[in-house]
């Protein structure tokens, strides 16, 4: 048996030799053509590429969004979708700042294509989401040009979506959202212009974008934007026509469709007050009071609803009538205001706008010193001395008038003005004229005349213009000064207190009798255009020149005893609630037992000296008293 398999085994070497195992096989095609020096990788375009690298990198981004984020962006989301003011209010106002405080203090938000897949793509949330973010990006880091470009092309997006769609769209937004929708792209805006006119500071590749930008924060872009929401919302309209108290039904037929919803409404509202902050940082005061025909300054108007609207609003109206020098309502307007403020300081604190409101109250003391001094008033004393404490050097300059005081005014201008723009921008698409532009100033070029770069400044040329009207009235409370201490004076005499010839003396004369006139608006009445008025006198002093002799004649006001009752009053009140309030002090623990008297007769037992009384008897605090 062993030899027959040793044979079989044998026989089996044999079949090995003789057989060609690649005719018996094959090679199935392995013929060499797939080896590792020849294998080819797969070929991938170079936007796939992008795409999947871009893919991998929102992946990786998406992985570092904190699970409390994601979460409260679901929720905000929902919030949108259901149309819930009061979740939406809430998750804007109080999560948004929260979350900001706590993760993106210092760096941006997710981008809105990260956060996507969270509200399921939702190209309207996403929107309100990037105006968010861009928002962010502008208040606590620093924008480059692409933040700009994009912002501006998502609020494009965003107004075409509520002024292009077929009918009003169903969307609700608190007020204070609406507001800082308006007033954030109004300040981008800004912010956009200043930017653009320092040509210097610009690379190459940023003159190229700005060369190409054509259209982007154009000042014609942005007025289309809030006239347009004016017109689509029939604000001026409704405004109209409630004052003319018309019914529900008659107001639903007069605005239509678009006017009847809150969104659209307050949309167009904000944009008045827009307008009007846009056409003072262009330089058109008149226009920008032209524009709040319609809108009455008193405490029952929409936009003191929401109160950075409406600080903003007595800010802008205030300094439109400092520029025009209506001093007068320029004062009115900033002391109504500022004892708002006051008032509703404790409120203010809890709002996440407190700083900003603070900064802007503290511009407007500046403003209210400026004209206070330009036109002395006695309207509310409580304002003058804050401002005084806060500006004691710079009023006291203003007040003596003269030459010393035009650093002052000028001081206090720049502070409190607001950021000026110019509408048009530089010559980017030009480069001959770009370089003009930013070529220095020739040597032949008087050195009494301004540089460029405060000739071609809008805040600059603002700011000639009011120093000239102050330097021309300079002379005027250093003869007011004079002039209080006569009732008659002689020409002569007068001129050589002034040192200067009886001609200055009489133009001196005609400047005080100039600025002592003013237009201003009849107190207590609300209605009516800002521009409206009638003129006034603002000056207690007046004067004849009759031949060589100068007659003076003082009008003494009368201190308003009323009002200063009135505020003694409120705040002996609020003294008095605060001791009653107070708990009752406790004696000693060990002090000694005082006796006590029953009657007139029980004087035995006291011998301790006691205070008179000096009234019925004695009761817990709040309670009455019996004779």
């Amino acid at each position: 048996m062993a030899q027959q398999r040793m044979a079989l085994w044998a026989a089996e070497a044999d079949i090995d030799e003789d057989v060609d195992l690649s005719l018996a096989i094959g090679d199935y095609g392995q013929n060499g053509q797939y080896e590792d020096a020849h294998i080819q990788p797969p070929q991938i375009d170079e936007a796939t590429l992008i795409a999947m690298q871009q893919h991998m990198a929102q992946q990786a981004a998406f992985s570092q969004i904190p699970d409390v984020v994601k979460g409260f962006i679901v929720h905000f989301h929902q919030a949108v979708l259901d149309n819930n003011l009061a979740e939406i209010t809430v998750a804007y106002e109080s999560g948004w700042n929260k979350y900001t405080e706590k993760f993106y203090s210092r760096t941006e938000w997710p981008e809105a294509e990260i956060i996507a897949p969270l509200v399921n793509d939702d190209p309207i949330f996403l929107i309100l989401y990037r105006e968010l973010y861009y928002r962010h990006v502008y208040s606590r880091l620093q924008p480059n040009i692409d933040d700009r470009f994009h912002s501006y092309e998502n609020s494009c997006e965003l107004f075409n979506y509520l002024l292009n769609s077929d009918g009003p769209v169903q969307l609700e937004l608190p007020e204070q959202w609406l507001w800082d929708i308006i007033d954030e792209f109004i300040y981008q805006f800004q912010v956009f212009c200043t930017w653009r006119s320092k040509v210097k500071s610009k690379t190459d590749d940023e003159v190229a974008m700005l060369a190409e930008g054509g259209p982007v924060w154009s000042s014609y872009s942005v007025l289309n934007v809030l006239y347009s929401l004016i017109q689509k919302s029939r604000i001026n309209d409704y405004i109209v026509a409630q004052q003319e108290g018309k019914s529900p039904e008659q107001l639903a037929e007069i605005v239509g469709e678009y006017g009847q919803r809150p969104l659209y409404r307050m949309l167009g509202y904000f944009s008045i007050i827009g307008l009007l902050r846009v056409h003072v940082l262009l330089g058109d005061f008149t226009l920008a009071l032209k524009v709040m025909d319609n809108v009455e300054l008193n405490q029952k108007s929409p936009f003191t609803r929401v109160t950075a609207c409406h600080v903003t609003t007595y800010y802008y109206v205030g300094f439109c009538y400092l520029m025009l020098r209506r001093y007068p309502d320029a004062i009115r307007t900033f002391v109504t205001v500022l004892n708002f403020i006051m008032r509703m300081r404790q409120y203010h604190t809890r709002s996440y706008q407190y700083d900003q409101i603070s900064k802007t109250a503290d511009r407007m003391y500046a403003l209210f010193a400026v004209c206070n001094a330009l036109s002395p008033s006695r309207l509310d004393d409580n304002i003058t001395n804050i401002s005084k404490e806060r500006y004691g050097e710079q009023f006291a300059k203003m007040a003596r008038g003269g030459e010393e005081s035009l650093p002052a005014f000028e001081e206090l201008f720049l502070y409190a003005c607001p950021k000026f723009i110019t509408a048009n921008p530089p010559p980017y698409d030009d480069p001959v004229a770009l370089e003009a532009l930013i070529s220095p100033p020739s040597p032949v070029e008087s050195p009494t005349q301004s540089s460029p770069s405060s000739s071609t400044d809008p805040t600059h040329r603002h700011l000639s213009l009011f120093l000239a009207d102050v330097a021309a009235q300079a002379p005027v409370p250093t003869l007011r000064s004079f002039l209080k201490l006569y009732t008659s004076l002689g020409a002569k005499k007068l001129a050589n207190f002034l040192d200067a010839d009886e001609e200055e003396m009489v133009q001196e004369m005609m400047m005080m009798k100039q600025v002592s006139k003013s237009i201003s608006r009849i107190p207590g009445t609300d209605k009516g255009s800002l521009l409206d008025g009638q003129m006034i006198t603002t000056s207690d002093l007046n004067f004849v020149i009759d031949e060589n002799m100068v007659h003076i004649a003082e009008s003494t006001v009368g201190r308003r005893y009323a009002g200063w009752f009135i505020k003694n009053t409120e705040r002996t009140q609020r003294i008095f609630d605060d001791l009653k309030h107070m708990p009752l002090p406790q004696p000693p623990k060990n002090a000694a037992p005082t006796p006590t008297i029953t009657g007139p007769s029980s004087t035995g037992g006291d011998t301790q000296p006691r205070a008179p009384r000096t009234g019925g008897q004695k009761v817990a605090w709040g309670g009455a008293r019996v004779a």
